[in-house]
């Protein structure tokens, strides 16, 4: 029971870290659209006028939440994964 608890904490590690790889390469993009629009004179910027000036914003905006939205869906899953394990680990815990 104790190597199942084992193997199955190793594979939930490994695939948190693979989505914390994702959110960083999304984090990272976010980063840099922020900082592009940042670089956007103040006044009269060439954006196809108002419409085209609104879109930009619109994609960073909708960048910044889905990074956020990822982010909490792994804490969320890492949450479930370990009381998953918490409760497995006092149900073999109880059987012994």
């Amino acid at each position: 029971m104790q190597r199942v608890l084992t193997e199955t904490v190793v594979h939930l590690s490994q695939s948190h870290q693979q989505l914390a790889r994702i959110l960083e390469a999304k984090r990272q993009i976010t980063v840099r659209m922020a900082e592009l629009v940042n670089g956007l004179p103040d006044h009269q910027p060439e954006l196809n006028g108002m419409e085209g000036l609104l879109d930009s914003s619109s994609q960073v905006t909708k960048s910044i939440v889905a990074y956020l939205n990822g982010l909490a869906e792994l804490v969320e899953a890492t949450g479930d994964s370990l009381s998953h394990v918490v409760k497995a680990s006092r149900t073999g815990e109880d059987e012994e």
